[in-house]
């Protein structure tokens, strides 16, 4: 099973509750005069900016308002995020969104009416993750992970984690145990009910993870839409960005259970 940016899927509404999820590259440029659509709380953000965190700031704002353009049937320059840390929508209002960047690539996912969280890394890197296994994950999960001895099953579980706190709203500190994965990827929340699942996949040579609370009318099993954008313009004016070929690989899906039961 494989999917492609350019499949026919329509454009997520109220009443199609799956997240979508925006991808693009991110050029490295940073144009002379901020853009004009930023709000006065993200010029203030930029204006203590510069090279590549510029950029990767000026990507995600640019995406983040591609993403809920297609998310909300609206014009880019009709929206934007809350200020502070962009986890919902102001315009147009009632969306939940989550960023993720790494090495060149920016991703935003969007769901309507409930909380989710995406995490990105590079699909080659080669972490030393031993010593941050035995710090932070629990003997459950070092046990089996020692086993596995796999810097790539060490990634698939710190992003699933990494994209769990996002999603409930917590920072790594003190947190990374309160979603526990199991052998085979079996996952278990602290959240009081079961409706939180979780999905990952490859794409442009990165590993994804994206998890999210499930909405009335939603149903385990629907993948996320997934579309890489063009990269934003040298100018990153808010014109509909098109869609790029791509194709992305299904890992796994999962529901996250209790651990409260």
């Amino acid at each position: 099973m494989a999917g492609s940016s350019n499949d026919s899927s329509p454009d997520l509404t109220r009443d199609q509750p799956k997240p979508a999820i925006q991808l693009c590259h991110q050029t490295g440029q940073v144009p002379e005069a901020a853009p004009d659509w930023l709000t006065a709380y993200e010029l203030e953000r930029f204006s203590g900016l510069s090279g590549t965190r510029a950029a990767e700031f000026l990507t995600s704002r640019w995406l983040i308002r591609q993403a809920l353009s297609k998310a909300g049937s609206a014009k880019p320059d009709c929206c934007w995020p809350e200020n502070g840390r962009p986890t919902t929508s102001a315009s147009p209002a009632g969306w939940h969104l989550s960023l993720s960047h790494s090495h060149g690539l920016s991703a935003c996912a969007t769901q309507y009416g409930s909380a989710l969280g995406i995490d990105i890394e590079p699909s080659k890197r080669h972490p030393q993750w031993q010593k941050v296994a035995k710090r932070w994950f629990s003997p459950i999960e070092q046990e089996w992970l020692f086993q596995e001895d796999d810097a790539h099953t060490f990634l698939r579980a710190w992003t699933l984690k990494e994209a769990w706190l996002k999603a409930t709203g917590r920072g790594i500190a003190g947190n990374l145990q309160t979603l526990e994965i199991r052998r085979n990827f079996e996952l278990y929340g602290d959240q009081p009910d079961d409706h939180w699942q979780a999905c990952a996949f490859y794409t442009e040579g990165f590993l994804c993870s994206l998890v999210f609370r499930q909405t009335e009318g939603g149903h385990f099993g629907a993948w996320p839409t997934i579309t890489l954008l063009e990269p934003p313009p040298e100018d990153y004016s808010l014109s509909i960005a098109e869609p790029l070929d791509t194709h992305w690989e299904p890992m796994f899906q999962r529901r996250i259970r209790s651990k409260r039961r």
